[in-house]
């Protein structure tokens, strides 16, 4: 436990040390507290209506103004942005975990489960992600649950296949070869010496990742086909703000900022989480 917090110890102050990674770090930061935090930060309730106040631009009792329903955009901001990390955080983490135990199966197991993993990985990519995502929820309907399934479903190949190259890299290893000789079995092979060496990569392509499954709901909630009303999300923001931008433009600006802020912490967060997890960049800094 000491170790594994050494060890996380040091990626964070490796990434405070960037510049851009200490941005992406704050960025994310703010973004979790207040979606974890969002029912006590929210000022009014975000799907409570309030016709009077309908339309109003920012003031000090709206800050980013009310849209058609008199409902405060702020407040449907800090709430979306807690059902964008509710599909995010889950589709990420389960398609590499998943992905994560294919992928060492396939590099270290025998060739034929290897072609057959492959196969399955190529199956599943073979779908384009939108155009499987529309199709699954036409099918099935909109809900958080459906697209939280469908895009850890066209994720896992990307893992998977990360992981088999790494375990294709390290399986002839003396280390590896010396457990082999000693009779270590594939679980504690796989589990105790491969899984430490290819989870840092995996982690970072996952922090890269998670802007774009949130911009992939937001996609979804803007077509309508996304979690549905009155759930704020901000993909739902920026449909109505397209609906309403001749009357008022803040619902674009809430909708669209959030998606843009999401965008760029993560992507300076995984840009600096690679530079100083992989040992190669390490030593060239």
């Amino acid at each position: 436990m000491s170790k594994s917090r050494s060890e996380l110890s040091i990626i964070l102050r490796g990434v405070a040390k960037d510049p851009l990674g200490l941005i992406g770090l704050i960025i994310v930061g703010a973004i979790v507290i207040s979606a974890i935090f969002a029912a006590w930060i929210v000022p009014y309730d975000p799907i409570g209506m309030n016709i009077p106040d309908r339309m109003q631009g920012p003031s000090w009792s709206h800050w980013l103004g009310t849209d058609n329903l008199g409902r405060d955009t702020l407040s449907r901001v800090i709430m979306g942005g807690q059902v964008a990390l509710k599909v995010a955080l889950p589709a990420v983490f389960g398609a590499m975990a998943i992905g994560l135990t294919l992928g060492m199966i396939a590099g270290y197991g025998p060739r034929w489960l290897d072609n057959l993993l492959m196969l399955f990985f190529d199956t599943l990519r073979s779908f384009p992600t939108v155009m499987f995502a529309l199709a699954v929820v036409a099918l099935v309907g909109p809900s958080l649950q459906t697209v939280v399934l469908v895009v850890m479903a066209t994720s896992i190949p990307t893992y998977g296949r990360v992981a088999r190259t790494q375990t294709l890299t390290l399986r002839n290893s003396e280390f590896i070869l010396a457990e082999r000789a000693m009779g270590a079995s594939m679980v504690r092979i796989l589990g105790v010496h491969m899984l430490p060496n290819i989870i840092g990569v995996l982690g970072v392509l996952a922090a890269m990742d998670v802007p774009t499954v949130i911009a992939l709901e937001a996609g979804l909630s803007f077509l309508g086909l996304g979690v549905k009303p009155p759930t704020p999300s901000w993909g739902a923001l920026l449909k109505d703000g397209y609906a309403l931008i001749r009357q008022t433009p803040w619902l674009v600006v809430g909708g669209g900022l959030p998606i843009i802020l999401a965008t760029l912490g993560f992507t300076f967060l995984g840009e600096s989480l690679r530079d100083v997890v992989d040992p190669k960049l390490r030593k060239n800094r």
